[in-house]
């Protein structure tokens, strides 16, 4: 079990956990598993589904205070992985051809977080402090952002959610470090 490792050399689904471990005050050592490496399949065997773990919000008191709240956090993370899908297909299958069509499309993605973050009114999708999918959306956001400068103009509670996350003191720190800026957004320099 290595609950710290990341696969290739990109900020990938695991910027999302290194965002939150540093917030939380963690440390942790990073191996970096080199593609070849990954493709050889034996570490690969090992991982229930062929991924290496990422979430570490219930360890770190990122899952909500009871149940309902984890369940929404829950679909919350599900919302964002649908998004950071859409936009790994865009990056890597359809940059070419659909990065304008995608960006147009966009706002019918973020709405749906805008309309949750707006209606809890604690700058966070769920509860009243940062989860596991605050982290998540935080994450895709910036990604998000560089892709498009202006995407998150028309969504104010979104734009205020990025600038109220951005200036956590640890997040801060962490994104301002050399060891988060050398790390491409993308395995294939698209962004």
């Amino acid at each position: 079990f290595l609950p710290y490792t990341r696969l290739l050399f990109t900020t990938g689904r695991c910027g999302a956990m290194r965002i939150m471990m540093a917030d939380q005050g963690q440390e942790w050592k990073e191996i970096v598993v080199d593609f070849a490496d990954w493709m050889k399949g034996d570490l690969k065997a090992t991982c229930v589904f062929g991924q290496l773990p990422k979430h570490l919000g219930r360890n770190h008191d990122a899952y909500g205070k009871d149940g309902k709240e984890a369940a929404l956090i829950d679909m919350m993370c599900d919302g964002v992985e649908d998004l950071r899908l859409k936009y790994v297909k865009m990056i890597y299958q359809e940059y070419d051809t659909g990065k304008d069509v995608y960006i147009k499309d966009l706002p019918n993605h973020l709405d749906k977080f805008e309309a949750v973050m707006a209606k809890n009114k604690t700058g966070f999708l769920v509860g009243d402090k940062p989860s596991f999918a605050d982290y998540s959306l935080f994450e895709v956001l910036l990604n998000h952002l560089v892709l498009c400068s202006s995407c998150l103009d028309t969504f104010p509670s979104l734009k205020s959610f990025v600038e109220k996350m951005s200036a956590r003191p640890k997040i801060k720190t962490f994104l301002d470090s050399e060891a988060y800026k050398k790390l491409p957004i993308n395995g294939n320099g698209k962004q």
